[in-house]
């Protein structure tokens, strides 16, 4: 009898699992990468109807840029114990530059600079000074893991400069992440799970200013809607996040990959052609035509 009782509930278990999974929607968007060369990971999730589509979505993946956002909950974590202050003042010194292009690696020594800005180069430009400024203001990798292992992510994690790590960031680079953790992240905040909700609210606020959309996937969404967004890429692994706030069906889309075939960094870049294309597809989805007035979308 309890063999029977056992094989029922494991039984129930499945069933309830594979409910969750909007069947139909796999299917598109597993024809839709079949053809990918390289290595994909997709986690998509209905936040209304709760049903997800996880395809290699336990997978680990390198972050790239995608690691400001765990930067992110780190500084909040000193801001909500008052160890740092959002409008406080920071001076900048040449020691923190990180070459590249970035517009915070511009600024004189001893110049001036709100945390919040800082915050902002990071999220919104990608700033890659001001996001290695931030992670050391933060506690460094060290207690941005501990934040994360804490709220149980198990394979999130900062790799760069972070002490025990070094074989990770061989593999993995600065950071990384698996499709389903990074979406439950940002599931997280717009639920305000983290810190607080007002801490949450102000994390939103950040991630709703992306300047890169051009190529990504948050290019495939009207201008009229509400995006919290974070990219990330390096030559062989372009990686997207978003939770799309949609009137109807808000959900959240993830899309990471790595050994990509194509390195190359235009609009037709492999990667980005495909995340355009599944963010098409779940926008059109979520959200069809006839429930839109044409003056929001036109034809």
């Amino acid at each position: 009898m309890r063999y029977f009782v056992c094989s029922i509930l494991i039984l129930f278990s499945f069933y309830c699992i594979a409910q969750k999974t909007d069947k139909k929607l796999r299917a598109m968007i597993s024809s839709t990468i079949k053809q990918y060369n390289g290595e994909i990971g997709i986690y998509v999730k209905n936040l209304k109807s709760k049903r997800i589509v996880a395809v290699n979505a336990d997978t680990v993946f390198p972050t790239a840029s995608i690691v400001k956002v765990p930067i992110l909950i780190g500084v909040m974590d000193k801001t909500n114990h008052g160890e740092l202050f959002y409008d406080s003042s920071l001076t900048y010194k040449d020691s923190l530059l990180y070459e590249g292009e970035d517009i915070l690696g511009s600024f004189k020594n001893n110049e001036k600079i709100l945390l919040k800005k800082i915050i902002m180069l990071m999220l919104t430009t990608s700033d890659n000074t001001a996001s290695l400024w931030l992670q050391s203001l933060a506690g460094k990798g060290t207690r941005i893991n501990e934040i994360l292992d804490s709220l149980h992510f198990k394979y999130t994690r900062v790799n760069s400069r972070t002490p025990g790590r070094e074989s990770n960031r061989t593999i993995y680079g600065w950071g990384q992440t698996t499709p389903s953790e990074m979406g439950r992240l940002f599931e997280m905040i717009y639920y305000g799970q983290i810190f607080s909700p007002p801490v949450c609210e102000r994390m939103m606020r950040c991630l709703g200013r992306n300047y890169w959309d051009e190529n990504e996937a948050i290019s495939q969404i009207p201008p009229t809607i509400e995006v919290f967004s974070k990219n990330g890429c390096v030559d062989a692994s372009r990686s997207e996040v978003m939770l799309v706030n949609a009137p109807h069906n808000p959900y959240v889309f993830c899309i990471f990959t790595k050994n990509n075939k194509d390195v190359s960094w235009t609009h037709t870049n492999e990667a980005w052609t495909l995340a355009r294309k599944i963010s098409k597809l779940l926008w059109n989805y979520f959200e069809p035509k006839e429930q839109w007035s044409s003056t929001l979308v036109p034809e």
